[in-house]
């Protein structure tokens, strides 16, 4: 009897990008090029936004964390992007949020591509702030204060450089180490950088202020005396119900931009007023139909969640960059029997 194992088909087969490929990928094209084409690809998708399935993420919230399944999709192509975010991982050696995601087509609902989505995530958060910068941030914005020195923050700043031109940072979080670490990253990478010892001193003369923080829980991480005028507030921590990091006063004396305000008036800093609070679509300022900041003095406010138009994005920019096979490998994911009515010949055969 012959026992050799039957090869699978050219259709069972699906591109996956690995954590290795992924930085692979990322290190040759230089990741601060990477969050510049993100950018330009979510700005084009958020420029078609009429065009996708939109729904807010479906969350599984837990004492410890949440799990969440990220959809959207347009006329030829689906998406979702599978997250945690865990704020007490790291006391166990874990990541603080991990991902992965899949591309698919609508036509035949085949996959197109599946891949890590932790480090892509990381990368298009930022891409996406920065992105958001050019419109908000005040005019030769050079400063950032950065609030939270976690695993996001060196991809903020190196994407708020690339896109905005931001090059001295100041640092803080309660954990000095953090910090410190950091620090360091940023200074080899050619950042002017101030550690400082309080969340008061890394927003003086910060034209743009980050807050970034993890812990699962309404917090004031920023107070209302800390926020002048013309500043620009990046808040990206604050992104599931229960969770802030904002002072109430802050957001009604801002201009707030939002991505999908379903899901943001849940998640975002914005769950603290009133559901009518009004609020600026962010898709509706890159198409030129809403303002994005008006003058010097006003404070702007991106009160960023995270949406699947961005992963849908991220997934696009990553199945364009790997169709030579060079940072993917194939894998056997799609049962492909040679008739498709017979499922069981093809079990029975390759027993």
């Amino acid at each position: 009897m012959d026992m050799t194992p039957l090869a699978p088909s050219k259709l069972a087969l699906v591109p996956f990008v690995s954590v290795a490929n992924m930085m692979r990928l990322v290190n040759a094209i230089g990741p601060e090029q990477v969050m510049r084409d993100l950018a330009a690809y979510i700005e084009e998708d958020f420029r078609r936004w009429p065009d996708f399935d939109k729904t807010p993420r479906v969350a599984s919230h837990s004492a410890e964390g949440v799990i969440e399944l990220m959809p959207t999709a347009d006329a030829e192509n689906y998406g979702f992007k599978y997250v945690n975010g865990h704020p007490t991982n790291g006391r166990t050696g874990h990541q603080t949020v991990t991902a992965f995601g899949v591309l698919s087509s609508v036509a035949t609902g085949y996959p197109l591509l599946m891949t890590e989505m932790t480090l892509l995530t990381a990368l298009r958060t930022a891409a996406t702030s920065a992105l958001v910068g050019k419109y908000l941030a005040p005019k030769g914005a050079t400063v950032m204060g950065m609030i939270g020195n976690g695993a996001q923050c060196e991809f903020q700043a190196l994407a708020f450089r690339a896109i905005c031109g931001i090059d001295t940072l100041r640092l803080y979080d309660i954990d000095p180490a953090a910090t410190e670490k950091a620090a360091k990253n940023l200074t080899a990478q050619g950042f002017t950088v101030t550690k400082c010892r309080s969340a008061e001193e890394a927003v003086e003369g910060a034209q743009v202020i980050t807050t970034c923080t993890a812990d699962k829980q309404y917090a004031t991480i920023l107070t209302d005396n800390m926020v002048g005028a013309g500043v620009h507030i990046n808040a990206i921590g604050g992104d599931c119900p229960g969770k802030t990091e904002l002072h109430r006063d802050i957001l009604t004396r801002s201009e707030i931009f939002v991505e999908y305000p379903p899901q943001t008036r849940i998640e975002g800093e914005i769950q603290a007023l009133d559901a009518d609070h009004p609020v600026t679509e962010l898709w509706k300022v890159m198409r030129g139909e809403a303002e994005g900041r008006r003058d010097a003095k006003q404070i702007t406010l991106f009160d960023s969640v995270g949406f699947a138009i961005e992963d849908f994005s991220a997934l696009r920019y990553v199945h364009d960059r790997v169709q030579q096979g060079e940072y993917a490998q194939m894998l056997d994911l799609l049962a492909d029997p040679d008739d498709p009515r017979d499922l069981f010949g093809m079990l029975t055969r390759a027993g």
